[in-house]
């Protein structure tokens, strides 16, 4: 594989992971993540919301604090690359629980594809443009059944440094002590 070939993938590779780092930070509500993903002035389109990253990310973060749980599934990542800019198209599906004022939670799926436009400015690749493209969804009512309180030992999601997987990239994940 020739130099450029190599570089180009390393490109792709960085690209591929602020996708990833993106759907972690939403689902853990991580502001400081969100934040250092975009360029200063890149834009966001989730139709709800179109301007500024960094009014999306003000929009967004009160808006998943209504929901008790998300979680974004990433798949059929596409980049293309060329110099210092980026294009790709991911496939997400979103799942979402919504508490509701009386009985079950709502589980609430929207499925499309984030369109992505990425820059490297000063040798870092980031998001200079986000728009989602949605191409269906389905709500139900939630069939989660797990106790969470009565489930001790269990490794559970949170939103925040709270969650494992922190303790996880900080190599201080302690093995589980209980559940199955």
């Amino acid at each position: 594989m020739t130099q450029a070939a190599w570089d180009e993938l390393l490109d792709k590779q960085a690209c591929v992971e602020l996708v990833y780092r993106m759907a972690r930070a939403i689902d853990r509500c991580d502001e400081a993540l969100l934040r250092s993903l975009f360029h200063p002035n890149a834009t966001d389109d989730h139709g709800g919301f179109r301007g500024a990253a960094t009014g999306f990310i003000d929009w967004v973060l009160p808006l998943l604090a209504t929901m008790k749980r998300t979680q974004h599934c990433i798949a059929n990542v596409l980049i293309e690359v060329s110099g210092d800019r980026a294009r790709g198209e991911s496939y997400f599906t979103a799942h979402h629980a919504l508490a509701q004022p009386s009985g079950p939670d709502v589980h609430m799926v929207a499925a499309g594809r984030y369109l992505d436009s990425f820059e490297r400015r000063d040798g870092e690749w980031r998001f200079a443009h986000r728009q989602a493209c949605y191409d269906w969804n389905a709500q139900a009512p939630s069939t989660d059944s797990w106790d969470r309180a009565a489930m001790p030992g269990w490794t559970f999601g949170q939103r925040g440094p709270a969650d494992a997987s922190y303790a996880n990239f900080a190599g201080r994940l302690q093995p589980s002590t209980g559940g199955a």
